[in-house]
């Protein structure tokens, strides 16, 4: 008896209600972009509404009029985007957001930032301010997302952005190293809680991206310089570099991939 064909899984996000916090700009901008080119209906969420609403309307310019107005659904054939205001920061508004937009089937847990000071110099403000954003914030748009997914039975995929900090060390970063290796701790953990309910959590981890975040460090060409050659595939990363592996872990594509982390460096982290 001859072998049925495998059939190849799709990597269209068609029917499926993703929220991207940290929308506004840099990779957060370009995976709610990503997501609803592969067909999903995307809420943008971050706190500068207005740079969200002129990317919904960039994206409208080039792919058409549809995409739905930025306070309420999407309609039409066009990319299906809508923005948002919210400080992931504040608990009750991160759970009322999600609750009235919810449930979600995917979820880019992107908004995060960093302080570059020496480990010795690290000033308090900056510690809450980054235990915050990037750990605290993460976990409770986690938290209300995966408990929508739970009530709505229906299973779902959360990415988590980490970094390749979350797998070594730097300079000046002690702070944000420390919430990048949280995030993947907390990935595996919740991968292996959720799972039974057909949840999958993974975490993406880039490299430098040439982003708004990046731009003052990057724009030191001796860092630039030493990063490059560290990095096999000899240049900086871009947006697009994340764009194609966001689309992925939301599609049927990564069906059965749960508790991972995929670098996203051109191989820093292997040398």
């Amino acid at each position: 008896m001859t072998e049925p064909l495998p059939t190849t899984p799709s990597l269209r996000c068609d029917g499926q209600r993703a929220l991207v916090t940290g929308a506004s700009r840099g990779i957060g901008r370009a995976a709610a972009l990503a997501l609803a080119a592969a067909g999903a209906e995307v809420v943008m969420a971050a706190r500068a509404l207005p740079e969200m609403e002129a990317t919904i309307a960039a994206a409208r310019a080039a792919h058409g009029p549809a995409g739905g107005p930025a306070d309420g659904p999407a309609d039409g054939p066009g990319l299906r985007l809508s923005a948002r205001a919210l400080d992931v920061t504040d608990r009750a508004a991160v759970r009322a957001l999600v609750e009235r937009e919810g449930p979600f089937d995917f979820l880019l847990n992107n908004a995060g930032t960093n302080i570059r000071e020496p480990f010795t110099a690290v000033q308090d403000e900056s510690l809450d301010a980054l235990l915050d954003l990037n750990l605290r914030a993460a976990f409770t748009v986690a938290q209300a997302v995966a408990a929508g997914m739970v009530a709505a039975g229906k299973g779902g995929s959360i990415l988590h952005l980490s970094s390749v900090n979350g797998h070594v060390g730097g300079l000046n970063r002690s702070v944000y190293t420390a919430t990048k290796h949280a995030i993947e701790g907390l990935t595996k953990a919740m991968a292996a809680e959720l799972g039974p309910r057909g949840i999958r959590v993974n975490a993406l981890s880039p490299g430098f991206v040439e982003t708004p975040l990046t731009a003052g460090l990057l724009a030191d060409e001796k860092f630039r310089a030493a990063h490059l050659r560290r990095t096999p595939l000899g240049r900086m990363m871009t947006v697009e570099d994340v764009m194609g592996a966001v689309v992925f872990f939301a599609s049927p594509a990564s069906a059965m991939i749960s508790g991972a982390s995929l670098l996203i460096d051109g191989g820093f982290c292997s040398v």
